[in-house]
């Protein structure tokens, strides 16, 4: 959903008073019409995340630059979070796993922000981009090499869920039964679907992970950040490789989906070559991967845009509205490559990773498109629909047809076989649960590339 689609107002199935819920099928398929009626509030908004789960949303671009720079007046440790403390937020909401307080640096202010913050850009900074987009390349290869010959694929189980999993396997230096559990743990968060229990998984398998690199260190981001000299504690790299993976993985999933649906259902990228990284920037403007998170909580009362707050409220920043801005309008259409979207937040917890995001998503994406360059919609766009909650924005399915190409030659064929044979149902993360064993799937990569 672009962010010139026309707004009914009230949105449908809103109230005309009152918090605007961030959930639901309307929402799901039509945020932008909810954005846009949330400006009729001012810069900030009532909204509501889940059922009884009130917040305050930054709707507004310049309104959201100032909070996420504004340290003094607003802390990000959730422990402040007064709805919580005071027994108002339900237990088993689904929205609270992704806002909880962890000892990260996503909630941390000061010093302890400073510390873990340091320890992870040292680490992301010793990617190598060159290795990175080979790896990148080679999964892709892989994943394309699954479903060529079958003339179809649905773009986003079989390429652009998987590709981040595979790529993070090798980066984080994780194996592929962790890695799977760590996916079921993270996508679970984001949409919350049994949200608690993919927090509880996730944070086992990582914890696993962390157990294996004190045991058998590699040259990957886990042991980087471990061998840093801010000597973290297993506590403590358990809930910052978490941190890393969950920016990493689940929001990816979405950017290469959701650049690929932009690149397929828009007649502008249809002749013209390399504008992957525009199709990408477009996407980051108009459809982000996160669309709402930041969580603030400002440190006294205040009157911030206009509205009073109380210490502990609720403060979210809506990278999608304020991306979409109407004052931000002149500057988008001044001239492409425009880099000043919210996508990647701003400020002292702007996204650490995102250049090497930006390499696997134009790779993915590039990758995929020179193999299979006549590939198209399979449905037409009105029939897709999209992950629901405030938190995620990426397509449930994205079918495509296309010539379908040579079957894999003798030396793949038994890879290829193992791995479009039915995977066992505690295998596929993403389907019925968070793999117990070894699916095999790292494997199957493994010896396909041996050939």
């Amino acid at each position: 959903m672009d962010a010139n689609t026309p707004a009914p107002v009230p949105p449908p199935g809103c109230p005309a008073h009152g918090r605007i819920p961030l959930y639901g099928p309307e929402f799901a398929a039509n945020p932008q019409a909810y954005y846009a009626y949330l400006r009729h509030f001012g810069p900030t908004a009532p909204v509501e995340l889940a059922p009884g789960v009130d917040a305050t949303l930054v709707t507004d671009y310049a309104t959201a630059l100032n909070l996420l720079h504004d340290s003094r007046s607003f802390r990000k440790d959730a422990r402040h979070w007064r709805a919580f403390n005071e027994g108002l937020i339900p237990p088993d909401s689904p929205v609270v796993p992704l806002l909880a307080y962890r000892p990260n640096a996503m909630f941390s202010d000061g010093a302890e922000h400073l510390r873990l913050r340091q320890a992870i850009t040292d680490t992301m900074a010793r990617v190598d981009g060159a290795q990175l987009a080979r790896s990148t390349t080679q999964v892709s290869d892989y994943l394309i090499s699954q479903f060529a010959s079958r003339g179809s694929a649905d773009l986003m189980a079989d390429y652009a869920k998987q590709l981040p999993l595979f790529v993070f396997n090798e980066l984080f230096g994780c194996p592929a039964d962790i890695g799977d559990r760590v996916l079921f743990g993270i996508s679970g968060m984001f949409d919350g679907i049994n949200a608690e229990r993919a927090a509880d998984v996730l944070f086992g398998a990582v914890g696993e992970l962390v157990a294996l690199k004190r045991r058998r260190p590699g040259d990957d981001v886990a042991s980087w950040l471990m061998q840093h000299e801010a000597a973290l504690t297993d506590e403590e790299m358990v809930y910052q490789l978490s941190l890393l993976l969950g920016a990493g993985t689940d929001p990816l999933r979405n950017m290469i989906g959701n650049t690929l649906h932009r690149i397929l259902t828009h007649d502008e990228y249809a002749h013209q070559g390399g504008l992957v990284d525009e199709a990408m920037e477009d996407t980051l403007w108009d459809n982000p991967p996160v669309p709402n998170l930041a969580p603030h909580y400002p440190a006294m009362d205040m009157e911030f845009a206009g509205h009073k707050l109380q210490a502990g409220d609720l403060v979210l920043v809506s990278f999608a509205a304020a991306n979409s801005s109407p004052s931000l309008a002149a500057a988008r259409q001044s001239g492409r490559g425009n880099r000043s979207h919210l996508s990647w937040s701003a400020g002292p917890h702007s996204c650490p990773s995102k250049e090497p995001a930006r390499q696997i998503t134009v790779t993915a994406v590039e990758n995929l498109l020179n193999k299979i360059p006549d590939i198209t919609p399979a449905v037409p766009e009105e029939s897709l629909t999209w992950r629901p909650g405030p938190f995620t924005r990426g397509l449930t399915a994205f079918p495509a047809r296309f010539t379908a190409l040579p079957a894999p030659g003798p030396a793949h064929a038994s890879a290829s076989a193992s791995a479009s044979a039915p995977a066992p149902a505690d295998a596929d993360a993403g389907q019925s649960g968070p793999a117990r064993k070894g699916g095999g799937r790292w494997s199957q990569f493994l010896n396909w590339l041996k050939g």
